[in-house]
């Protein structure tokens, strides 16, 4: 699968957002393989942190003015957060950007393969729980459920994911969506 995702992401015109008023940040999309099933990486955030208490996301933050690219910061991020060392990444491609809705960032996001097992230290300060979600459980018909969102004020329909107690939902959930569907292209569950 990662041949196909990769010439996948490589072939597509990834939609950017550039807006001035955003501050920008990058998230990773970890995924890797286990007893012959892909598995995607989230955490939960502390209901300590700056932004975004207690949601789920994927690892990643804000861009750093040492940060040379959007891809460095979320590889900067996954480190920081969950010990996921840059160079244990091999980095598919990058998804097209999102924006928040509960905060004002604009969200790069970029896949990238891990090797597993892998021995996380998680940075109690920033993630509360590290999350292992089996692909397959986010193609199920009852994980995807409608939602709704405020985006500049306004109400706009949405979609959440619902696994093991979890809901996932806004920015991730819509990164998510997009990247599921470039799986299916893929030919891969």
């Amino acid at each position: 699968m990662e041949e196909s995702l990769r010439r996948l992401l490589d072939h597509r015109d990834k939609q950017s957002i550039i807006d001035d008023n955003r501050i920008s940040s990058a998230v990773l999309v970890p995924i890797y393989r286990q007893d012959g099933e892909y598995h995607i990486i989230f955490i939960r955030r502390t209901e300590t942190v700056k932004a975004h208490k207690g949601q789920i996301s994927f690892p990643g933050g804000m861009c750093e003015k040492e940060d040379k690219s959007a891809m460095d910061t979320a590889l900067r991020e996954s480190q920081e957060e969950i010990g996921l060392l840059p160079e244990d990444v091999e980095i598919l491609g990058e998804l097209d950007d999102e924006i928040t809705t509960t905060s004002n960032y604009i969200v790069s996001p970029f896949v990238g393969i891990i090797p597993w097992p892998y021995c996380f230290k998680k940075n109690g300060d920033e993630v509360d729980e590290i999350l292992y979600v089996p692909l397959p459980a986010l193609y199920d018909k009852d994980c995807l459920r409608p939602d709704t969102e405020i985006l500049d004020g306004e109400t706009v329909n949405s979609f959440a994911y619902h696994y093991g107690g979890n809901i996932i939902w806004g920015a991730t959930a819509r990164i998510l969506y997009k990247f599921l569907e470039i799986i299916r292209q893929a030919g891969a569950d």
